[in-house]
């Protein structure tokens, strides 16, 4: 059988410093859309809300470095709870879900910056690198950060969220995602963000390996309720496999132990929602992803 092979980055230098390339990151410039502002290259929630005169939204002044940061505030609209949400690019107001993001195609280690925050379901902060993939005509994930908040901070504190990487190709794009509230918003959490940056260029040589993990396939695909995965692989291995969602969140997690030639698992999808998925399979010689679309009629 025909052994494939896989591209395994082995890092040359890291470059530490801030790479200034995400639009308008300290939220200095605010467009007004009559009733109400966004920063500039943001969306944001309040074009759903500003019917109600509720902005999710709003500008604060003075900022941690500069004049002005962004403050996101879960608020109460009509019996409905709306969670205070900034995508960098745009955001489906229906589905909360970012659209598109901004070019991007480097390896940062990083996301770093300044917030405050506080809430009864603390939201999170997350980054998803991705590739159009010309051959299989989708996006794939190159990396991600995401950090759930956890306790309180009440005052001006930086944070540093690491990347992590699933290949070793440059991405071309990122979308940014901060949430004041997590999946079940409460009134009146809330996060401000204010100079976000990243930080460290990691430049890489490309070096072709065997990988032990000789191929994988998922069925059904769309799915519903399960998915079977099947491997071929070149020696005894222990695996790790992990569902993510287009934003990079992981939603499903699984280690399991693999003999060496053909075997399968079984893996019980019922609790993802209709949409777009990875699976991303990683072994100690490296990553496999593979797209998997769950949709329930």
């Amino acid at each position: 059988m025909k052994k494939l092979h896989l591209l395994i980055a082995t890092a040359i230098f890291t470059y530490v410093g801030a790479i200034a390339q995400i639009p308008n990151n300290s939220f200095e410039k605010w467009t007004t859309m009559g009733s109400y502002s966004n920063p500039e290259g943001w969306g944001t929630m309040n074009n759903k809300t500003a019917s109600a005169k509720v902005y999710t939204a709003t500008k604060g002044t003075p900022g941690s470095a500069g004049a002005a940061y962004l403050i996101l505030t879960s608020l109460k609209v009509g019996s409905s709870v709306v969670n205070g949400i900034a995508v960098s690019g745009k955001l489906d107001s229906i589905t909360m879900k970012p659209i598109s993001g901004f070019a991007f195609n480097q390896r940062p280690t990083a996301l770093t910056g300044k917030w405050q925050f506080m809430g009864s379901n603390p939201g999170s902060i997350s980054v998803t690198l991705t590739k159009w993939n010309s051959s299989t005509k989708m996006r794939e994930t190159i990396g991600t950060a995401s950090k759930t908040l956890s306790g309180m901070a009440m005052s001006w504190a930086s944070f540093s969220i690491p990347f992590t990487y699933s290949n070793s190709s440059l991405p071309d794009t990122c979308i940014i995602v901060l949430e004041a509230s997590g999946s079940k918003p409460v009134v009146n959490d809330y996060l401000w963000v204010d100079n976000l940056n990243f930080t460290g260029i990691i430049a890489t040589k490309l070096k072709e390996e065997a990988v032990v993990l000789n191929s994988m396939t998922v069925y059904p695909n769309p799915a519903s309720n399960y998915i079977t995965l099947n491997f071929n692989t070149l020696s005894p291995q222990l695996i790790t496999i992990k569902i993510v969602d287009v934003v990079g969140k992981v939603v499903l997690i699984k280690n399991i132990s693999l003999l060496e030639g053909n075997s399968k698992e079984i893996i019980n999808t019922s609790s993802l929602a209709t949409g777009s998925y990875y699976v991303n399979t990683i072994s100690k010689d490296g990553n496999v992803f593979r797209k998997l679309i769950i949709n329930r009629k």
